[in-house]
């Protein structure tokens, strides 16, 4: 009797970590540098307030639309590709089954080997083993742009709260370094906690994220600074 091997894997984390880490980082950035931008062209503690809060829910709702457009390009073209391969399954299945052996020859598996394989694979889901193994479809990367859009949208929402609350706590005096070093702490938290969920390296996640944050910040407190206008 086979005894079923289970492990944790995070590939299939893949779907929903892009879209949140992404919606997270560009939350904090782009909101800590329209009120650091704002602030640097001098305007009022609650104009600086009001822009922030605009900023919050453009960005989420851009996100989300973005994701789900995008996302959606992408699951087309699977449903494509797949209903192509259907096709050619149910129309020339012994070139179906040569193209898929070719396909395990050429990942090093003997040619007689190969073909047994593929046979096997062919009689238990044809379409499944050539969407997996010619197309590199599988349940793990496949396009999901609902959970793509949701998981942007709330964690643009969230990541833009964070500078958005500290603009609202901080005294005017000051705003500039209040909102710029929090933000760089909450990019730096992002980035750990992004790499430690992925299983990458915390320290290089966390300079990544902080770094392209900070120059964000620097170039938009920059032009606020230089036009001293709303940007």
């Amino acid at each position: 009797m086979l005894r079923r091997h289970t492990e944790r894997h995070r590939t299939d984390r893949i779907g929903w970590l892009r879209a949140a880490v992404l919606g997270a980082n560009d939350g904090i950035v782009s909101t800590a540098s329209l009120v650091v931008g704002v602030a640097a062209a001098s305007a009022s503690h609650g104009n600086i307030l009001i822009t922030g809060v605009a900023g919050l829910v453009a960005g989420a709702m851009s996100m989300a639309a973005g994701e789900y457009v995008s996302v959606h390009s992408q699951a087309d073209t699977e449903h494509a590709d797949l209903s192509r391969e259907r096709t050619e399954l149910e129309k020339d299945p012994a070139a179906e089954l040569r193209e898929l052996t070719a396909v395990y020859v050429g990942r090093g598996l003997e040619p007689a080997l190969a073909k047994t394989v593929a046979e096997q694979l062919t009689a238990h889901d044809a379409l499944g083993a050539h969407a997996r193994d010619e197309l590199g479809i599988s349940e793990a990367f496949s396009a999901r742009p609902i959970q793509a859009a949701l998981a942007s949208a709330a964690s643009f929402a969230v990541g833009a709260a964070l500078p958005l609350a500290v603009t609202a706590l901080a005294p005017e005096r000051g705003l500039l370094i209040w909102v710029s070093g929090t933000s760089l702490v909450f990019l730096a938290l992002l980035g750990m906690l992004a790499a430690r969920v992925g299983g990458a390296g915390v320290w290089v996640g966390a300079w990544r994220v902080t770094f392209w944050g900070a120059l964000a910040m620097a170039i938009t407190a920059g032009v606020g600074a230089l036009f001293g206008a709303v940007v």
